[in-house]
């Protein structure tokens, strides 16, 4: 991704030769998405696409737009992300960019495929159950994506706290720590007493009836008695792995 330490450009002047699209190019999207081509240099970040919901033709178009758009490469290293692709979804976007990385677990495709060299601090996922996995596996891929190196810890679950007193090392060297859990919610808590580092918690739907698909998580997380907690939707591991990266991004001397 681009590097956020860089200052916004001002922006260009207004006429025909201010924008790259200006004139008669027809965008391939028009009429169902208007794509924030700008947001990687506004941000430092590329705007995602948010798959459930969108028809496959609806997301051939939006991918027919971004490689049209960027034919010549994305900019300043920036990847799209298509999140909570099913297989149906997923093979519509690869119809189009058939070079796109696509992780089926995390229903997850990135474009470009390969992940900017990272810089910053290292961003942990911290997995509770084999169940909360796909989440943790969107989170992790988002953060690296972002430009971050990441590690994936897995079955660290509360059930048998000695596993993830065994991770702390692991732990304890990160700048952020993304925590997915379902279930009773409380391993972030846990986590974050434990570390120095801010804990981006994700609650997970994983549960028996009395989750409420995981609202008994989220509201476990929401209450924490450990400090430096912050919470994300539920199974937004997108929104998890996207805060974590940018606690992690570095910073101007």
């Amino acid at each position: 991704m681009a590097d956020p330490r860089l200052p916004l450009e001002a922006p260009a002047a207004a006429g025909p030769a201010a924008h790259p699209t200006a004139g008669p190019v027809l965008d391939p999207a028009a009429g169902i998405a208007e794509l924030d081509h700008d947001r990687a240099r506004r941000r430092g970040y590329a705007e995602a696409v948010f798959c459930e919901g969108k028809s496959p033709a609806q997301l051939r178009a939006i991918a027919t737009a971004l490689r049209e758009r960027h034919a010549d490469g994305a900019p300043a290293g920036a990847r799209t992300l298509f999140t909570r692709a099913d297989e149906e979804r997923a093979a519509a976007i690869l119809d189009v960019l058939p070079d796109a990385r696509h992780e089926p677990e995390a229903r997850l495709l990135a474009w470009p495929p390969a992940p900017p060299e990272p810089i910053g601090g290292l961003v942990v996922v911290a997995c509770a159950g084999t169940s909360d996995l796909p989440v943790a596996r969107e989170a992790e891929l988002t953060a690296r994506y972002l430009g971050r190196r990441t590690e994936l810890v897995v079955d660290v679950g509360i059930a048998g706290l000695h596993r993830i007193l065994a991770r702390v090392d692991t732990l304890r060297r990160a700048a952020a720590i993304v925590v997915v859990a379902g279930m009773d919610g409380a391993l972030p808590g846990v986590v974050a007493g434990l570390v120095a580092a801010p804990v981006v918690a994700v609650p997970t739907s994983v549960g028996y009836g009395a989750s409420f698909q995981g609202m008994a998580a989220l509201l476990t997380m929401l209450n924490s008695c450990a400090p430096g907690v912050g919470v994300v939707n539920i199974d937004n591991g997108y929104g998890g792995g996207h805060l974590a990266a940018q606690i992690a991004a570095p910073r101007p001397e």
